[in-house]
């Protein structure tokens, strides 16, 4: 497509094609939607693309330049709809509109683009998910000096709140774990960023030139955003790499909405010593708000959300990815959800924050002057409910409810402005007018009066000219295209006056002109048109009036949000029976019939609650049993309480002690990496070595069946290794589920580690899991009975029997050893005699045998032996 963009070939086309090209060459890696008349239309490589994402026609417009013009297009009344698919498929598309008067244009109208809609910095409503943020991230890594290694920076802006953070880590492992947390929508980067991995399977990454990082340009960008002399006031200093990455998204994001943006008033500086951190492969195996097959259905934030307001819900899962390290602000929420309960207002509280809406991305529309008519209408309602949440909070002692009650400021100013500016019901935009209030502006009023006279005027019109013709038919009616008209039958043309001036002509009728008619269209149409654009710049005023007071307003939405999340983990503490943990000091973890929050909700059996206990003189628990008897589940609710914990929520669990935890590790499931090449096995070690190397003494790490992806003296040496050093080199609080057996001796000999077992009971061939944990080793691994359940053939179970009794016995010959025939062979025989054994031995009563009885079943077994 770029030979289109050289001037000579601009030249060769016609007017129309000449203007396209000329817009389409400033934006060549989007599609341009080119608005024409009712439609937005796509040329060439545009229209090909575009066709096979939004499966549309392709078609053709006539010829350019000797060609034909590749072409498709989508109503611009429904383009939302269309949008909404390519921003979900990671598209960016420029919106290009008329701006000229067809009448006045001598060729082609005058157009441009007049907005950029991106994934990440979307504000409309139809193009979101109201209970997810909606993000854009930069990242950058700055040129590494000799013998030192890169240091990563990334920024984020959520443009529908304002919310600007900015952060910087030594470590890859960090900013990969940043972006799982994040899910941006969009992700900037430098034409030169050497770690492109971290950035797989996120859709609308954009390159950017790499002068746009220059740490000097983007200083001045963020200081002209925040009109400030310079970045001092916000902390960010030392951290020149993430602020390379803010500039960079800072002017993207200008470039893109190209109005101001006075929402974004601030960036701050993410502390990780302030959260408890959760590395990639963490998030994912906890599917805190993400399942593993990618979906929102089974997640801990599915399990706790029943939050009242969007804001609210967006508000919990950036909690539950953020769980807090300050105690002292953690029990303030806990205390907080006390209050609450203890009052038992929690419904009290909810009734009015349903109808408060989501006043965070209602006041972000605001500032990108994006806000339509049933936004005011929504703000209108949000301030006539606020005095009664108020109330009810006056009620809770919690000193943080108090806190978030006095940042909630009630705007009567603001109140008054809506109830007398806005109609009560107002349509969707404000394009077609019907928006101001009658009574709110005298000149308006007095526009509509005149043009709410044409009724009046037509009837009065239309009696009259029957009375004078005759012609009892006639009609007097108005289109807009035409504008006002007589119609008359042709039946009756005989009839029509001289002074009639026909002015369309139709099958069966005839239309016709008056000047006294024509006189009053202009006289409607101009008042119309008038009070169009009155109404349009008395819409933009209320707009103005509402800018002044957004920074106000997002603090009271935060507060608002804030309460809404309180006041849903009451409703979930006593709706599903969760309790108040207990934050401690040191290093400890104990829970008393703890629960796993997803599992328990979709079992349609009672779960089975068990304890954990870790402190520093019982730091490793090895974890045996059988397969599908529990282990994972358990570890995973271990993780998800104490995330909960820390975070503010009460949790699954008769009673919870938490301590000071500064991370949380799991090493659970096994999949492939082909796209980064990566076996199971490497998967395994590599985030094991994440583990080793990032985990201290304060950190929960549960491991799950390490070693499992190689020989069987290399899995049993690897873990053992791995719990060795957690135990005595990190010392952490570690869960460490095996089924090697002889790791259960390490407990024998290493002081703070201890067996624990899940139950399971053994009925000839069949297994029954109790689910239930108890201390010390399990007394066999099961392995056989689970493949039974899971439907292997019985000769393959009864050799595979055979297999475990010699090599228990360490009696079995090398495989080589055994020719395949023999092998064939034994399968065969020892299926048939075993399972009619088997079979003879359950269906026999043995207590109420004779003596000669049982001699009898001896023998006859002996026989099928010797058979």
């Amino acid at each position: 497509m770029s030979n289109l963009f050289s001037p000579e070939n601009i030249a060769s086309h016609t007017p129309m094609m000449q203007q396209f090209l000329n817009m389409k060459k400033d934006h060549k890696d989007i599609l341009l939607f080119y608005r024409m008349g009712d439609f937005y239309e796509l040329f060439y490589d545009d229209a090909r693309r575009a066709s096979e994402l939004l499966d549309i026609s392709l078609t053709k417009r006539g010829a350019s330049a000797g060609e034909p013009i590749p072409m498709a297009g989508v109503p611009y009344h429904a383009v939302d709809n269309y949008l909404a698919k390519l921003v979900q498929l990671g598209e960016s598309v420029a919106i290009c509109e008329q701006v000229g008067d067809p009448a006045t244009s001598k060729g082609p109208v005058d157009r441009k683009v007049v907005r950029i809609v991106t994934p990440g910095t979307v504000s409309d409503e139809n193009l979101l998910n109201e209970r997810f943020d909606n993000l854009i991230c930069a990242v950058f890594a700055n040129k590494p000096r000799a013998n030192s290694a890169e240091t990563y920076g990334v920024a984020y802006l959520d443009i529908n709140s304002g919310r600007f953070l900015i952060n910087q880590f030594e470590q890859l492992a960090d900013l990969s774990a940043t972006l799982t947390r994040l899910q941006p929508a969009e992700i900037l980067y430098p034409e030169d960023f050497s770690q492109m991995q971290v950035l797989n399977g996120f859709k609308g990454v954009r390159r950017r030139p790499v002068w746009e990082y220059d740490l000097e340009t983007c200083e001045r960008v963020l200081v002209q955003q925040f009109q400030t002399k310079d970045l001092q006031g916000f902390g960010i200093t030392k951290a020149p790499v993430a602020i390379c990455a803010a500039g960079c998204l800072m002017q993207y994001v200008r470039d893109t909405q190209r109005t101001a943006l006075p929402h974004i008033r601030s960036i701050t500086l993410e502390s990780i010593d302030s959260t408890i951190i959760l590395d990639s492969a963490t998030r994912r195996n906890l599917e805190l708000t993400q399942n593993l097959s990618g979906g929102t259905d089974n997640t801990l934030a599915q399990v706790l959300d029943k939050t009242a307001t969007a804001m609210g819900s967006r508000l919990l899962k950036r909690w539950i990815h953020l769980p807090r390290r300050n105690q002292l602000e953690v029990n303030a929420r806990l205390d907080a959800v006390q209050d609450i309960l203890t009052l038992g207002n929690d419904t009290l509280i909810q009734d009015p924050l349903k109808q408060i809406g989501d006043i965070e991305r209602i006041v972000a529309r605001l500032a990108l002057r994006s806000a339509r008519p049933r936004d005011l209408a929504r703000l209108r309602n949000a301030f006539r409910v606020l005095p009664s949440l108020k109330q009810e909070l006056d009620n809770n002692q919690a000193v943080r409810l108090k806190s978030l009650n006095n940042q909630i400021q009630l705007y009567p100013e603001i109140l008054a402005l809506l109830e007398s500016a806005i109609i009560e019901s107002p349509p969707v935009l404000i394009r077609d007018g019907g928006v101001i209030a009658p009574g709110y502006n005298a000149e308006l009023d007095e526009w509509r009066e005149l043009s709410a006279g044409a009724t009046s005027f037509i009837d009065k019109l239309e009696i009259s000219e029957r009375e004078r013709t005759g012609i009892n038919t006639l009609k007097v009616g108005f289109n807009k295209v035409h504008g006002f008209y007589i119609d008359i039958s042709k039946a009756y043309s005989e009839r029509v006056p001289a002074e009639y001036v026909r002015r369309q002509t139709l099958k069966n009728n005839e239309r016709y002109i008056i000047p006294e008619l024509k006189k009053h269209e202009e006289k409607v149409l101009s008042s119309q048109s008038k009070a169009l654009a009155l109404e349009k710049r008395l819409y933009e005023s209320v707009l103005d009036q509402l800018v002044d007071v957004i920074e106000e307003l997002q603090i009271t939405a935060d507060a608002i949000a804030q309460v809404d999340v309180l006041t849903n983990f009451a409703e979930r503490a006593e709706t599903l029976n969760y309790n108040k943990p207990e934050l401690v000091a040191g290093r400890v973890v104990k829970i008393e019939a703890g629960r796993h929050p997803v599992v328990e909700q979709v079992m349609q059996t009672p779960f089975i609650a068990n304890p954990v206990h870790l402190h520093s003189d019982r730091k490793l628990a090895v974890i045996t049993g059988p397969n599908m008897g529990g282990k994972s589940t358990f570890m995973r609710q271990i993780a998800l309480i104490t995330l909960m914990a820390n975070i503010g929520c009460f949790v699954p669990a008769e009673s919870a002690q938490i301590g000071e935890i500064d991370r949380i590790f799991t090493r659970i499931g096994a999949s492939d990496d082909l796209a980064s090449g990566r076996s199971t096995f490497m998967v395994e070690m590599t985030e094991t070595a994440n583990i080793m190397h990032n985990a201290s003494q304060n950190s929960l790490v549960l491991m799950d069946e390490i070693g499992r992806g190689t020989s069987t003296y290399d899995g049993l040496s690897l873990a053992w290794a791995s719990a060795h050093y957690l135990s005595t080199k990190i010392n952490a609080l570690t869960l460490f589920a095996t089924h090697y057996f002889e790791l259960t001796e390490f407990a024998d000999t290493q002081p703070g580690v201890v067996n624990v077992h899940l139950d399971a009971h053994e009925h000839g061939d069949d297994i029954v899991f109790m689910h239930s944990v108890h201390d010390g080793a399990a007394s066999k691994s099961f392995g056989i009975q689970v493949a039974k359940l899971a439907g292997l053939p019985n000769e393959v179970l009864a050799f595979a029997k055979n297999k475990l009794h010699h090599l228990e016995s360490n009696t079995l010959p090398a495989p080589q050893q055994v020719p395949e025939v023999e092998a064939n062979q034994q399968m065969s025989l020892v299926g048939t005699s075993q399972s009619d054994i088997t079979d003879i031995l359950n269906n026999t009563d043995l207590d109420e045998l004779s003596p000669r009885q049982a001699w009898q079943l001896i023998s006859e077994l002996k026989n099928k032996l010797k058979s």
